[in-house]
């Protein structure tokens, strides 16, 4: 079983920044994709961001370069950087793995979910 726990989240103001964390534990094997999305109040969940092994990305078209996902693969970890906070970013921010290849952002896509992490962002 793969247990995802995240951290990082807080509250910041506009134009400021935060890292969240995601770490992986449980016997976790062969190829797979982790990726981070967010849902907030009233809304769908949506795709942030993903990488699999070879460090390939793929990010949602909100984030406009202000966010960067990474990947420690030996500690079967994964952080997302972001910038340029917007108040329109306040969700919870949840991590999730797949094993596999990556493929979209859609949230379908991943079995595996951690159980979130708040980011408020004011104005």
């Amino acid at each position: 079983q793969v247990q995802l726990i995240e951290s990082g989240g807080g509250s910041v103001q506009s134009g400021g920044s935060l890292r969240l964390s995601c770490a992986a534990a449980g016997y976790i094997f062969g190829t797979y994709c982790m990726g981070w999305f967010r849902q907030a109040p009233g809304k769908e969940r949506e795709g942030v961001a993903r990488i699999d092994l070879g460090g390939n990305t793929r990010y949602g078209e909100f984030v406009k370069g202000r966010f960067t996902i990474s990947l420690d693969n030996a500690q079967h970890s994964v952080y997302l950087q972001m910038n340029s906070l917007k108040p329109e970013d306040t969700a919870m921010y949840y991590c999730a793995l797949e094993y596999g290849y990556c493929s979209g952002l859609q949230p379908t896509e991943y079995k595996y979910w951690g159980r979130g992490t708040q980011v408020t962002v004011s104005s």
